[in-house]
């Protein structure tokens, strides 16, 4: 017995001991590819000594003699920090994931394929003016610096996911970096899931009840809604399945986490300094690291400070000594889909304005990693690329003999967008960063500006122009041969909406309506936001001037105006109304629920009970309004959309009727709904977070999981990848805290303003800014999270181009030096 006893012992301290020297194993190779900041570098691509001094956030303060030495350090300090982002984001929009992830990244390749982006990206390199290009390709000098420094320097393969998926590594290209920013446009938008959303709701609701569900928040819209069997022939009956959580490194985002952010601006009669402000806060889909990298650079003209995208050469939101600049989704409707019949006689053939036209055919091989290769057969058609029938639910609504094409403003090989970002850099007054813009193709941008006088507002990018006599009005998909769904160019910059120094003295935009513009020349049908506006306007007439800190607490603001618009409504008939009902029964628990949202002012406060509550309830009310008119389809609608539950307990133009369960008998109320719906409410939140009401927490429900795109789904490495947190705010607050909506966990804090800044011109350098990680993409680096909590707080970091301040408190000095 003792001697089993002893070689047990044995046998498990070997285990033991295979393990922890695993363990310093892999930590130690992991380790190796931490970046040092202190030393110097000997590189050829620069004609100057460049400094970059990192503070104590990590932020670089890069210092060249000429603006292309500063773009070349602002490369090497992008692979520096950022080395697996970037390749992997070059990747995507090459459609090459499947070389390193395997069949699960096979449909993000097959779309990224299919639109052809990165041939679209390398054509483009043509279309940029000389000064752009050599800026790009300083970059991507620097970029390859670090890459070679990596090869060369047993730099740790440059990242410690290279251990676990090693592939060669090309070197960066000006093509990269215009392909990244295609990719970024990409997910600003929401146009096919909107367009098949639309399409399919209009298969089962009466076109006077599409409004209802389908909200369009215009004063000057186009013509009634139709249905889109109305549009087309032999509509298929199928309809979308149950939507799935979607994968980290798909690159279209659902439909609610498309392009999303705040900016706001007072000019000098609105400050308390008599000079001008700007805030800015970017919505992005919560990833460890964050899309966002923090950085300064001094250019020929000064220095430019704010938040970059690791490929892309460009500090996107950010400040000058001059002028501070800030961008928001326009949500402009810029994709239409077409269905293009295909020739019966001859599958190579679809029918274009004036007969039968061959498709423009390519062959494409994805290559999958441990499995054979995949032959894409890429078509294209005059209005764009046909899309693979499997994604977007596009299946449902492809009708017989039809395949579905997609015109899209970022599918051009003449894109000069990235000409635009470089050039607002550079710009030194809001007329000049207007002007600068001009070259913008995709995405199409709300560009908010402030020099030290002045504020202004420009739409930014390629605005399709459509016909008056167009079938869907770009609401649909519609019939590709006609030449009235066909774009007629595109409108002119001079038309694209703007405003300089408003009356008010006051400028904001979230996401939310611009112009009362009727079809055609309106933007959009379907505006990203109408209910943070309605607080954050709310909150800037509550004082006749602003400060920075104003500003600020704007931006971490969680009351939610649609909970103070619904809950009096919804619960008119239900508040303090029947005897009290003994503990413990479903009775007594719908009092005290009732009680606490009868006494709350609306914040989405992470501590508090009321937030759950609300959320739950407002969820099961609009799945039970909705359920029995939609069926299946109920389940794409993943989010509240505060409009239609208004609209319906108005009985606005009739909508009331949706309270009444098609499938019963007896004629409900929306009183009765909604008390069935918060029982429903109850029941959900005792069995996924406990039955005592007061004892809730919205922050348990509602964490924010910073996810890394890969190793956050192993089982074991998540817990050193992901970041989670508890968080307050919600899908309809300034200080976004986008729910899930899916799955069991509905409540899961996916987007949030993962970049945060506010710029004061009175005295610029007591700017700040914040991302919602940190600096590096190295998990054993201190500064992968070291941020995360300031973020989760509300705090901030300094926002300085004083050399001095960064060198005061620098944590590390590289040095490039020229070969000679």
């Amino acid at each position: 017995m003792i001697k089993l006893f002893r070689w047990m012992f044995w046998l498990a301290s070997t285990l033991l001991g295979l393990v922890v020297f695993t363990a310093v194993l892999a930590y130690y190779f992991a380790a190796r590819s931490l970046p040092e900041y202190d030393g110097e570098f000997t590189v050829s691509g620069i004609s100057a000594p460049v400094e970059i001094v990192r503070d104590n956030s990590d932020v670089p303060h890069i210092f060249g003699a000429s603006d292309a030495d500063s773009f070349y350090a602002l490369g090497f300090v992008h692979a520096q920090d950022r080395f697996w982002q970037m390749i992997v984001a070059r990747r995507t929009a090459q459609g090459r994931l499947s070389e390193v992830f395997g069949r699960r990244t096979l449909p993000a390749d097959v779309l990224m394929r299919r639109l052809d982006i990165y041939n679209l990206s390398v054509a483009s390199v043509d279309a940029l003016d000389e000064d752009t290009l050599t800026l790009l390709e300083a970059y991507s000098a620097g970029v390859n610096a670090w890459l070679a420094e990596v090869n060369d320097g047993a730099r740790g393969r440059g990242a410690p996911e290279m251990w676990l998926f090693n592939q060669p590594v090309a070197p960066w290209q000006p093509a990269d970096s215009i392909a990244l920013m295609k990719v970024f446009a990409l997910k600003q938008s929401s146009q096919i899931y909107d367009e098949v959303l639309r399409a399919n709701v209009s298969k089962l609701v009466e076109p006077d009840r599409i409004r209802d569900i389908l909200p369009e928040d215009s004063t000057n819209s186009g013509g009634d809604p139709k249905r889109f069997t109305e549009l087309v022939q032999d509509m298929p009956s199928r309809l979308p399945g149950i939507p799935t959580e979607p994968d980290p490194l798909y690159p279209v985002r659902p439909a609610g986490e498309a392009g999303s952010a705040n900016a706001w601006a007072a000019g000098p009669e609105r400050s308390t300094t008599g000079s001008t402000l700007l805030a800015n806060d970017l919505h992005s889909t919560l990833t460890a690291p964050a899309n966002w990298y923090l950085a300064r650079l001094e250019l020929e003209n000064g220095g430019v400070i704010g938040a970059t995208i690791p490929g892309i050469p460009a500090v996107l939101s950010g400040r000058s000594a001059d002028i501070g600049w800030a961008i928001t989704a326009s949500t402009a409707d810029d994709l239409d889909l077409y269905l293009e019949e295909v020739n019966p006689e001859n599958s190579a053939q679809y029918r274009g304005t004036d007969g039968w036209k061959n498709f423009e055919t390519r062959d494409s091989i994805v290559v999958i990693e441990d499995q054979p290769a995949v032959t894409l057969k890429l078509l294209w058609t005059e209005n764009g690329p046909i899309l693979p029938p499997e994604q977007f639910n596009l299946d449902t609504i492809r009708t017989p003999g039809h395949v579905l094409s997609a015109n899209w403003t970022g599918l051009s090989d003449q894109d000069t967008t990235l000409e635009a970002a470089i050039g607002i850099m550079r710009a030194r007054s809001v007329e000049g960063a207007i002007s600068a813009a001009r070259p913008q193709i995709a995405p199409a941008l709300n560009l908010m500006i402030a020099d030290r006088n002045n504020i202004g507002l420009k739409v930014i990018g390629k605005l399709p122009s459509r016909s008056r006599s167009s079938d869907s009005e770009g609401r649909m998909p519609s019939y590709g041969y006609k030449p009235e769904n066909r774009w007629d160019g595109f409108q002119s910059y001079s038309r694209n909406y703007s405003l300089l120094d408003p009356e008010e003295g006051i400028l904001g935009n979230t996401n939310n309506r611009t112009t009362d513009r009727s079809y055609p020349s309106n933007m959009t049908f379907d505006w990203g936001d109408n209910q943070r506006i309605h607080r954050w306007e709310r909150l800037m007439s509550m004082r006749g001037v602003h400060t920075r800190e104003s500003f600020i607490e704007a931006q971490l603001d969680t009351v939610s105006y649609s909970a103070r618009t619904l809950l009096p409504l919804v619960g008119a008939n239900l508040w303090f109304t029947g005897e009290p009902a003994p503990d413990g029964t479903p009775q007594r628990r719908r009092q005290q629920a009732l009680e606490l949202l009868a006494n709350w002012n609306g914040e989405m406060n992470e501590h508090l009970p009321e937030p759950l509550i609300y959320a739950a309830w407002m969820r099961e009310l609009q799945d039970r309004l909705i359920r029995d008119n939609l069926g299946p389809l109920a389940d794409s609608f993943t989010h509240i959309d505060p409009v239609f539950i208004e609209r319906v307990f108005r009985d606005v133009d009739g909508a009331g009727v949706w309270c009444d369960i098609i499938q019963s008998e007896p004629l409900e109320t929306c009183t009765d709904i909604a008390r069935a719906a918060l029982d429903d409410a109850l029941i959900w939140i005792a069995e996924h977070q406990g039955t005592a009401v007061e004892a809730l927490r919205w922050g348990d429900a509602h964490q924010a999981v910073h996810t890394h795109p890969v190793l956050g789904q192993s089982p074991i490495l998540k817990w050193v990848a992901n970041i989670t947190q508890s968080t307050s705010g919600g899908d309809n607050t300034l200080m976004r805290g986008l729910t899930s909506g899916i799955g069991a966990l509905p409540f899961e804090n996916v987007e949030a303003a993962t970049y945060r800044g506010v710029y004061d011109f009175a005295d610029p350098d007591s700017s700040v800014f914040v991302v919602s990680t940190g600096q590096s993409g190295h998990p054993l680096s201190r500064y992968y999270d070291d941020q995360g909590e300031r973020w989760r707080q509300g705090e901030y970091i300094p926002m300085s181009l004083d050399p001095t301040l960064a060198r005061a408190a620098a944590t590390g000095v590289t040095h490039l030096v020229p070969r000679r």
